[in-house]
């Protein structure tokens, strides 16, 4: 997941705490070995290494396409798991010298046509990408984890479990005595040396949150600062976004996407997710 994970549990019985956090642990493996693009042997590797030809999924891979194709159409194409091959332009690093590096028009618009999940057809037994596509499930495949791990760790036990992968996290339930589990959410200046801002603490008691915001991943080009949320339509960051989002909701893959769908909708988030009636809070 690239990122920090963990798994507590509430618990004085150590044998039980080690089957939970070996079953989570293996269940984390288990999807990012199967939609890492990064991984080779995955089966999103194999999608877009075949581009053009069908390439055969399972129930659990059509479930996520659905979900993917929900969330395009809920955000009018602006959220896009084909969006990904713009990292062929895009080197975010949060580092003001890689301004260097920063795109013209002319190298955005050589990977725009290679944009667009209206291009791509599939059903429960296939996916076919136009030739030269890439799909990446790296918007919404940490947060199916936190589910699907916290799923899994209420099979196991009635004690109470927190799981965080990377900051996007879900609770089994309240700690003993009904009390709540208390979650802290970076500020995204985190890595600035002239940080005075503390981290936020978010009280927890059911259900899971999820953070997106530019705070590791930006470039900054004569004073001007660039998330990495980018417009699948136009190849561009969010302009005038929150620095973060974080939103809370009954499942985590909720949470992440609700995130960065308001962030996707630049000045207007915030509003964006009023309407939505769910708990959140906004740092510009």
């Amino acid at each position: 997941m690239a990122s920090p994970c963990e798994v507590i549990i509430q618990t004085t019985d150590k044998a039980l705490a080690l089957i939970i956090g070996n079953r989570v642990t293996k269940e984390v493996w288990r999807i990012e070995d199967k939609y890492n693009r990064y991984n080779q042997d995955s089966l999103c590797t194999l999608i877009n290494n075949n581009a053009g030809k069908p390439i055969a999924i399972d129930e659990e891979t059509y479930q996520l396409l659905v979900f993917a194709d929900q969330c395009y159409q809920l955000s009018d194409g602006l959220f896009d798991i084909s969006s990904g091959v713009l990292r062929k332009v895009w080197r975010f690093q949060g580092r003001n010298e890689h301004y260097a590096k920063f795109p013209s028009q002319t190298s955005i618009n050589t990977v725009l046509p290679y944009v667009g999940w209206h291009k791509i057809h599939f059903d429960r037994q296939q996916i076919t990408l136009a030739r030269g596509m890439e799909i990446d499930f790296g918007g919404i495949g940490k947060e199916y984890a936190v589910d699907r791990s916290i799923i899994l760790a209420k099979q196991l036990t009635e004690q109470p479990v927190l799981v965080n992968l990377g900051g996007d996290l879900a609770v089994s339930g309240p700690r003993y005595n009904n009390e709540t589990w208390q979650v802290a959410i970076e500020h995204p200046d985190v890595d600035s040396h002239i940080n005075q801002n503390a981290d936020m603490i978010i009280s927890l008691k059911s259900g899971a949150l999820a953070t997106s915001g530019d705070a590791k991943r930006f470039l900054i080009k004569d004073n001007i600062r660039y998330g990495h949320i980018l417009n699948a339509k136009t190849g561009w960051p969010i302009a005038n976004a929150p620095r973060s989002i974080t939103a809370v909701a009954p499942q985590c893959i909720q949470a992440g996407i609700l995130a960065t769908l308001a962030l996707l909708q630049g000045s207007n988030a915030e509003q964006f997710l009023t309407e939505q009636e769910i708990k959140f809070w906004s740092r510009r």
